[in-house]
């Protein structure tokens, strides 16, 4: 079976390289030469090449993107009836729904398959894929995605992964609104910031934010993580979700206040550890190894 792959980025390179070892790969990015020499998974110039290909995996910054791709560039005209289309971005629920209603109307199926891990599983062949769809075609390309993920879980009818994703992200975004908070308080009031780190990290406070970003805030490194101003759009689908559903949001609603501050700051391009900087500048104190020295 041929997969075609649409998008090269951070995540994207990776896991198009890594299914790459297990199925033939055309892969398209508008940035040349960004695969060279990946074996069975090769770069190709055009999307046009990709139309003859048994499935379509996507890996695209947001749902505009999308449908810029799928429908208004005609590239999901071109595809055979019962080519499977499967979207590994995180997006937006609503328009999971919509983007599946349009290609269903195509005789395209499709699977919303939202992924978490990071860059670094996503080269180790260790993310997880939460999966929203049929269960037939999943299983159907389940050899496949489990060259790119080794965790994978259906979760319930078309939109349920980008549901799932949503709440883990939002989970994320909170947990490290609250260091961003926490943490230069503790500095400010003189305790050592790696000692602090170190009991977060090996305390009841830890949690993956933490063990991502905490050293990396120790060291000033800010750009290794996804940037603020693209993983923004999960707040935004988080309160868009709470506003239709009536559902409460009070901690979120917080945690999305310190990170619209840093985005306001200028801090879009650097990853979420960066949101603390909004709270040292605030304090006149920075949260950095050798700070109390």
């Amino acid at each position: 079976m041929q997969y075609g792959f649409i998008g090269l980025g951070q995540m994207g390179k990776p896991m198009a390289l890594n299914l790459g070892k297990s199925c033939d790969v055309l892969a398209f990015d508008p940035r040349p030469g960004i695969i060279q020499n990946g074996g069975r998974a090769q770069q190709v110039q055009a999307l046009a090449q990709l139309a003859q290909c048994d499935a379509i995996i996507l890996c695209l910054p947001n749902e505009d993107v999308i449908r810029d791709v799928l429908f208004t560039d005609g590239f999901a005209q071109t595809l055979r009836a019962g080519t499977a289309v499967i979207d590994t971005s995180t997006i937006n629920y609503n328009a999971a729904l919509d983007i599946g209603a349009r290609l269903d109307d195509l005789g395209l199926p499709f699977l919303d398959a939202p992924v978490s891990g990071m860059q670094k599983r996503a080269e180790d062949a260790t993310l997880t894929m939460m999966v929203g769809g049929d269960a037939d075609l999943l299983a159907r390309h389940k050899p496949a995605l489990d060259s790119m993920a080794n965790n994978i879980l259906h979760m319930g009818p078309r939109g349920a992964g980008q549901l799932t994703k949503l709440v883990n992200q939002l989970l994320f975004d909170v947990n490290m609104a609250a260091l961003a908070e926490i943490m230069p308080m503790s500095a400010k009031l003189g305790l050592d910031p790696e000692k602090m780190a170190a009991v977060v990290n090996s305390g009841t406070g830890r949690s993956f934010a933490s063990e991502f970003f905490l050293p990396n805030i120790l060291q000033g490194v800010f750009d290794q993580g996804y940037p603020m101003g693209h993983a923004y759009k999960d707040l935004v689908s988080g309160a868009e979700l709470g506003a239709r559903q009536g559902i409460p949001m009070p901690v979120l609603a917080a945690a999305t206040a310190t990170y619209q501050r840093a985005l306001a700051e200028g801090l879009g391009a650097q990853d979420k550890g960066a949101m603390i900087k909004v709270f040292e500048t605030l304090l006149g104190t920075e949260f950095r190894a050798g700070h109390n020295e």
